[in-house]
């Protein structure tokens, strides 16, 4: 029998974390999860909703703090949702990522002795992302940008998030006020109409570089071209500014159509003396500082000795293809989006490397395809989506006998669940080092390196 009603104050003892950073604790040995508490302490909750085998609670006092516990920096922490442990000190956030690690594997992989190294953090965990998405909405009869509060769609204006650059929030601010200065219909939701749907705005962190997109429901947008020369006009670190359109209703943020508004299609940002290129629809790691960190482990897994041929799967923009590039014989690398893969291409030439190959299509179509060509892998490299690998790609792997698996990953549960397929496919997880690249967040993100067991 469930041992709590909606709307009910409870005190618990918070035993660990969740997979989205929320304490979990016990009442009458039933499973609460309560956003806010901490490891080790006591706290006052009200139940806000309850399952079959769990709730799910509201912190309202804590009684006995832990240690680790922290007055967030930002000011509006406990309302947006981009942030979840601003509230724990820095070193314990690192642990806390590693010990997520540690219980996905063992839970959902079943690996249980299995190296997982400390995570690797940041000396100055701030001001870090260089990528930005802002919903846009009505505030007190005004347009803002800001974020969704935490499990809802209740917008939070924001003017300045403190894991973005400075120059991110004064261009998000610009963009508000020239949005109300013309008087831009904003998209609603529920209705499907209105204009001005997101800004998203990407930063370059050695160059200096700035993409604005501004994304919209539907082609027509002829104040578009007059605010892009406002914008550049102010901030010279603009570089492009490109309209997307995106009449889909629902979460998906940006369309498959784009056109430049102002300047260039793109911007080049330099990592680990690479130049690369990307664009409004291009992946590119979110954190410049931390990404060298984990291309250079995904590198030092891979083991290269210049006489290999590596796979990159999921390649994007060709990132880390051209730093495996770098020590391997040829790298081909895989990619379902077709500019990201134009970008991967200019990058190449970009940096003068030769050895690299790019495919657009999905990896689960491609792989399959080359290797029937008589094309044979030293290493594979997996950089998949949250989502995490098709289990065909896996298989196809382990079909032709590849005897290195390097997996970067972002998600500790579907890696895990990947890595179980290919230990039952042969494969044995050697190491784990988790890369801190999203400080404040319950996100983390994971080089992992598998070698085929010989028989």
């Amino acid at each position: 029998m469930v041992p709590v009603n909606q709307g009910q104050e409870i005190e618990a003892t918070i035993e660990g974390y969740g997979h989205t950073g929320e304490g979990v604790g016990r009442f009458q040995d039933f499973t609460i999860f309560i956003p806010g508490a901490l490891k080790g302490e006591t706290v006052k909750a009200e139940v806000a909703q309850v399952k079959k085998n769990y709730a799910k609670a509201k912190l309202l006092k804590v009684l006995s703090a832990a240690p680790e516990r922290i007055t967030p920096n930002c000011p509006i922490f406990n309302f947006c949702g981009g942030c979840q442990i601003q509230h724990l000190d820095y070193r314990a956030q690192l642990e806390l990522k590693r010990q997520r690690v540690i219980d996905a594997l063992k839970r959902i992989g079943g690996l249980n002795d299995v190296l997982i190294h400390a995570t690797i953090g940041m000396k100055d965990p701030w001001r870090y992302r260089n990528k930005v998405q802002y919903p846009v909405g009505i505030y007190k009869g005004k347009i803002v940008l800001g974020f969704y509060q935490q499990g809802s769609h209740r917008l939070i204006p924001v003017s300045d998030c403190l894991i973005q650059p400075l120059i991110t929030n004064r261009i998000g601010l610009k963009i508000r006020e020239l949005a109300n200065g013309y008087r831009l219909p904003v998209y609603n939701e529920k209705t499907g109409k209105g204009l001005l749907r997101h800004v998203l705005i990407k930063t370059a962190y050695l160059t200096g570089e700035v993409m604005v997109v501004l994304v919209t429901n539907g082609d027509y947008f002829p104040v578009g071209p007059r605010i892009a020369r406002d914008l550049a006009a102010v901030f010279p670190q603009i570089k492009s500014v490109v309209q997307n359109i995106n009449r889909t209703r629902g979460n998906v943020i940006l369309g498959d159509k784009n056109q430049v508004l102002w300047g260039s299609d793109g911007i080049v940002e330099k990592v680990g003396g690479l130049q690369f290129k990307f664009s409004a629809g291009s992946f590119f790691q979110v954190n410049p500082v931390q990404t060298q960190t984990l291309y250079g482990k995904a590198v030092d897994y891979a083991g290269l000795s210049w006489r290999e041929v590596v796979l990159d799967a999921y390649a994007g923009v060709g990132s880390l293809t051209l730093f495996l590039a770098k020590k391997a014989k040829m790298v081909y690398g895989i990619e379902v989006v077709s500019q990201a893969v134009a970008n991967a291409k200019e990058n190449a030439v970009l940096n003068g490397i030769d050895n690299a190959r790019f495919i657009n299509g999905a990896v689960e179509k491609e792989l399959p395809r080359l290797v029937a060509g008589q094309l044979f892998f030293d290493v594979a490299v997996l950089d998949p989506p949250r989502s995490g690998c098709e289990e065909r790609v896996l298989k196809s792997l382990a079909e032709n006998m590849i005897k290195r698996i390097v997996y970067v990953s972002c998600n500790p549960s579907t890696m895990a669940r990947d890595l179980k397929i290919l230990t039952e496919l042969g494969y044995e997880t050697k190491e784990v080092q988790p890369v801190d690249m999203f400080p404040h967040t319950h996100h983390v993100e994971c080089v992992v390196l598998m070698s085929r067991v010989e028989k």
